[in-house]
């Protein structure tokens, strides 16, 4: 389980990322909202801890960008003030918990385990940006409107918008559909062509991005 920490004082979070590590958690860590906004766009976090007063981005304005990319991962919001209206703001901005400083370390792990265990029995339904995976439905809508896919573009999709927002190599991609036996190289460029077509070509920004030489990745970059 992958956990992103921000978090401006060093101490409280060296304590923390010590002891979620003890706990078994993987963690990234950034000081910034900024730099954590990055680290978002190059990894998939299965939960964010996010301290509200931070310089420059803080807690809440990157937990609001977050969900405008359509970044769903769980967020625990980490302030010391504990006001109505700071957790109102908090849970307004995408939160999905809140925790008032000084806090017990074995209960920010509890709450962590709490909202992934949550997101996992949620997790039929994804999205990113204005775009609708329903999983268990089949179903996939984009801006209110419900696209048809192909078996194989629906497999495409899906393999993408799981891994959102990283990128996907071309090997990946023809394993999703062929296993280790694609047809030919063209393939795969024709089954991305059509959707491409589906998804991005009738709305305003495209979605599904190409990294020459690296893959596709299925992200807001807007």
């Amino acid at each position: 389980m992958l956990i992103l920490l921000v978090e401006d004082n060093r101490d409280l979070a060296a304590s923390v990322l010590d002891y979620l590590e003890l706990q078994e958690f993987d963690c990234d860590y950034a000081e910034r909202g900024d730099h954590a906004l990055q680290l978002s766009k190059e990894n998939t976090y299965d939960a964010m801890i996010l301290d509200i007063m931070m310089p420059g981005m803080d807690g809440l304005s990157l937990c609001k960008t977050l969900r405008e990319h359509g970044n769903n991962a769980p967020v625990i919001m980490l302030t010391a003030r504990d006001t109505l209206d700071d957790k109102l703001s908090g849970f307004e901005a995408g939160a999905d918990d809140y925790l008032v400083k000084p806090f017990d370390l074995p209960e920010l792990a509890a709450r962590l385990r709490a909202i992934t265990k949550r997101k996992i029995t949620s997790s039929s339904k994804l999205q990113v940006a204005d775009l609708e995976v329903n999983l268990d439905d089949h179903i996939v809508t984009r801006a209110g409107t419900t696209i048809d896919l192909s078996p194989a573009c629906w497999k495409l999709l899906v393999a993408l918008i799981q891994a959102s927002p990283k990128v996907m190599s071309r090997f990946e991609l023809e394993s999703v559909l062929w296993k280790d036996s694609p047809p030919d190289s063209e393939a795969l460029k024709s089954h991305m062509y059509t959707l491409r077509k589906l998804v991005d070509k009738p709305f305003d920004r495209a979605l599904i991005h190409t990294l020459r030489g690296v893959g596709i990745a299925l992200r807001d970059d807007s």
